[in-house]
Order: C-alpha cells, then sequence, then structure tokens
C-alpha cells in the first residue's frame, strides 16, 4: 500500500493526499509489493535495495547512503493481542531522506506514523525533512518508553495472580513478557548506535535546533534502555522466585505423602506379623475376641505415636 501527503503550507500543518510524487510530500509504504516497490524507485530515483531493507523482519538498525539518499532503518515497537493478552514485538522501519521527499517502508501500519496522518503531531510539516526525521525519532522513543510502562503495570498484576495461583497460564503471560523485553533491550540498543551516527551526519547538523532535538531523542533512549534493565531484571526476578516456590511446593508435598505413607505402613506391619500362619504368636491361644483387641490397640498406639513424631519433626 502506497500513500502519498504533503503539508498544504507553513501557515497550515494540514496534510493533503495525492495521486502523484511531488516535491516535498511524504510517501508512507506499508508492506509494499514489488510492482509499488519498482514504481516509487522509478519515481524518486531510490535504489530498490533501499525499499526492500524494511521488508525482512531481521533487518537490524542502521544507516546507508547511496549518491544523495540516506537510508535509516530504525527499530520500532509493535503491540499484537494472542489469546486476549497484549504481545510486544519490534519491527524495522524505514526512513529515507532524499533531495525531494522523504519515505518511510514497514511491514505493518504502525500508530507510531498514523499519528502524524491524523494531525495528532504539532509543527509537522513534509517538507521539513530533516525535522520529519527527527520527529520520528522522537515518537519512537516515546512509544517504546509508553510500551515500557505497560509491561510494568502488567508485570505487577501478573505477579499480584502468583500471589493466589501458580497456574500455567500466568507463567506463560510472565515469559512473554521476558521475551518482549530482550526484544525491545536488542532494539534499544541498536538504534542507540544508529542514533549516535546520526549526530555526525552533516545534514542533522544544518540546523542548531535539530542537533538539539536529536540528542534529547538519545537521551529518552537511553532512558528506555535503563528501564528495559530493570524491568527485565524484575521479571527475571519474578520468574526465580515463582521456580523457586513451586519447587518448595513440591517438597512440601512429597513430605506430606512421605509422612502419610509412613503413617499407613505400620497399620500393614502388625497385620502382616498376625496374619502369618505359623504357631507360637502372642496370643494365638486366646479367645477371639480379646487378641483382637489387644492387636488393635498396638496398632493405635503406634500409628498416633509414630504421628506425633512426625509432627515434632515437622512431617505434617
Amino acid at each position: 500500500m502506497i500513500c502519498i501527503y504533503k503539508t498544504v503550507s507553513e501557515l497550515d500543518n494540514t496534510l493533503q493526499e495525492l495521486d502523484s510524487v511531488e516535491p516535498g510530500c511524504w510517501i508512507n509504504m506499508v508492506s509494499p509489493s514489488e510492482q509499488e516497490i519498482l514504481l516509487v524507485s522509478k519515481k524518486t530515483g531510490v535504489p530498490s535495495e533501499f525499499l526492500y531493507a524494511a521488508l525482512d523482519e531481521e533487518e537490524t538498525s542502521r544507516i546507508d547512503i547511496e549518491d544523495n539518499n540516506l537510508l535509516f532503518i530504525i527499530d520500532i515497537p509493535f503491540t499484537e493481542m494472542e489469546e486476549n493478552s497484549l504481545t510486544y514485538d519490534t519491527y524495522p522501519l524505514a526512513i529515507i531522506h532524499t533531495e525531494k521527499a522523504i519515505i518511510t517502508v514497514c511491514l505493518k501500519n504502525s500508530k507510531l506514523l498514523t499519528d502524524f496522518i491524523e494531525g495528532n503531531i504539532r509543527s509537522f510539516y513534509t517538507f521539513k525533512r530533516s525535522r520529519f526525521i527527527l520527529q520520528i525519532l522522537y515518537r519512537v522513543s516515546s512509544y517504546f518508553l509508553l510500551c515500557l510502562r505497560q509491561i510494568g503495570k502488567k508485570s505487577l498484576m501478573i505477579q499480584k495472580k502468583l500471589h493466589k495461583s501458580m497456574s500455567n497460564r500466568v507463567l506463560m503471560q510472565l515469559l512473554s513478557l521476558q521475551n518482549s523485553l530482550v526484544y525491545f533491550s536488542t532494539s534499544l540498543k541498536a538504534n542507540e548506535i544508529t542514533l549516535e551516527k546520526m549526530l555526525k551526519l552533516e545534514v542533522m547538523q544544518k540546523y542548531e535546533e535539530d542537533k538539539d532535538i536529536l540528542e534529547d531523542v538519545i537521551i529518552e533512549n537511553k532512558q528506555a534502555i535503563e528501564m528495559t534493565g530493570i524491568y527485565a531484571n524484575i521479571l527475571t526476578a519474578t520468574m526465580d522466585a515463582s521456580a523457586n516456590v513451586i519447587s518448595n511446593n513440591l517438597n512440601l508435598v512429597m513430605k506430606l505423602l512421605a509422612s502419610i505413607t509412613i503413617v499407613m505402613a505400620i497399620p500393614n506391619v502388625y497385620s502382616g506379623i498376625f496374619g502369618m500362619n505359623v504357631t507360637g504368636l502372642p496370643w494365638s491361644s486366646a479367645p477371639a475376641g480379646p487378641g483382637f483387641i489387644i492387636a488393635i490397640t498396638m496398632i493405635v498406639v503406634s500409628t498416633i505415636a509414630s504421628i506425633i513424631i512426625l509432627n515434632r519433626r515437622g512431617m505434617f
């Protein structure tokens, strides 16, 4: 899908959708087809490799320059619904700076870019290409922070659930959050390297204000990296604590079952002895009534004594 936008004027930042490529426009490509890539490449002079770069989910954050075209690939966060629960992942976003236009390419439609289309971003002009790139980068860092805050709140909710139930579903939700933080950490560190390189580009050094914005973006990105590390440590500690609790509960159950087995073995020992078909057993010549009562009494006394002893040793 290709959408072309252009700001009406500097006084009126309303976006106008175009049918063809014009100077100062923004070309937004979402999961484009091969024909669409070839068309945009022909119209703008951008190498098709630049347009294909963001269509690889495993593409890492980087900068590439060819002629007057600058390619910035940044990892951006995405949220998806999976089994009635939000999951978090990252996908590459390609931002291509050309002499006449800005091109963005992504596999999925991101809220990060729809905010620009819907007019939620102030002082946004498609013809201010360097400023537009910096505004996108700032939104990326802010969106990472927003997702991390959501992960933090979600992890607290899961911890409360773990106090009540150690169900597999809750543990899998915890594992899913932990995996999301691994993706975030990897992407944010790769983005940090790319942002540091951008500081050295001539395009970003034309205006002092743009340089200040880029430095703010780097600070936001570093804050996101720190938050990711904190939440990752919390989730790791929670997973370890959960594993220890499960192991401890298993030990308690096994200890209880072992104690019950010992107690139940005592009547079996007595019944086995007095059930032997041999002569000379105690009370074998006594009448049936008194002999049975004596045997039962011994079983009951021994069983109660074993329960008392095991209870004192903390087995019950």
